[in-house]
């Protein structure tokens, strides 16, 4: 057990049947009143945020989990299948559970959130930011430069990013993984 001054981002805890990830919070000392925490917690079911205000000194229940490191080997109809780095062991994980699916490439290493308690994994995270190939580009227009102009490109796991004008076909861009956005253009 712990108390609302335990938390931090990134933590686990078991609230209302289920198992969240705190996202961000904020500690709030009104000038009238009690103490506060405002959190946003992200379920590890469901995916579902929300938004919630602890009281002050209020009991928690965080859950100890363990981030391991796996390589992403392939999809297949039953999911996800990755491999373990230490133990080379595979698990399958269903598509609910992996964030940003259409981003990770064969070989990707990723790290998995796994409940130490029951051995289950919880989610599926990639590296804040990876390197693709850009596999379809439409040519840029070109006097179409007011307002830094963008075109959207296919990279090489299907997904559709939106870029500057100036990136072609069979360029490796640098996306960021939790937005979605163009970062730069890698040699």
């Amino acid at each position: 057990m712990a108390t609302t001054a335990d938390i931090r981002n990134g933590l686990v805890i078991n609230f209302n049947h289920d198992l969240f990830q705190i996202v961000e919070f904020q500690h709030v000392k009104p000038g009238k009143g009690a103490a506060f925490v405002r959190t946003k917690l992200r379920s590890l079911t469901t995916g579902k945020v929300l938004d919630n205000t602890f009281n002050s000194g209020v009991t928690i229940y965080p859950v100890r989990v363990e981030r391991r490191k796996f390589q992403f080997l392939y999809k297949d109809e039953a999911g996800f299948n990755f491999m373990d780095n230490e133990t080379f062991d595979q698990i399958n994980l269903n598509d609910k559970i992996v964030d940003a699916a259409d981003l990770m490439k064969e070989g990707q290493e990723v790290e998995i959130l796994i409940n130490a308690e029951t051995d289950t994994p919880l989610s599926c995270e990639l590296p804040p930011f990876v390197e693709l190939e850009v596999t379809y580009a439409e040519p840029g227009i070109r006097g179409d430069t007011a307002n830094s102009p963008k075109k959207k490109v296919e990279v090489e796991t299907g997904a559709t990013i939106n870029v500057p004008l100036f990136i072609e076909q069979g360029d490796k861009i640098r996306v960021d993984t939790r937005t979605y956005d163009y970062v730069e253009r890698v040699k």
